[in-house]
C-alpha cells in the first residue's frame, strides 16, 4: 500500500517479525483456537442432547 501511494517506508518499519517468530505466532494461534474449541465441545459431549440444543 505504501508503494502504491508512492511512499517509501524504511525496512525497519516493515520487516518487524522474522520467519521463526511468524511460525511461533501461527502455532500459538492454532493452539489457542484448539483449546478454545475443546472446552465447549467437551461440555456438549457430556450434556444431554436437549440441553445442548437449547443453549445453541
Amino acid at each position: 500500500m505504501g508503494h502504491s501511494a508512492r511512499l517509501n517506508f524504511p525496512a525497519a518499519a516493515i520487516d518487524v517479525y522474522h520467519a521463526p517468530e511468524l511460525v511461533a505466532l501461527g502455532l500459538g494461534g492454532l493452539v489457542i483456537s484448539v483449546l478454545g474449541a475443546l472446552m465447549p465441545a467437551g461440555w456438549a459431549a457430556r450434556a444431554r442432547t436437549v440441553t445442548a440444543l437449547r443453549t445453541e
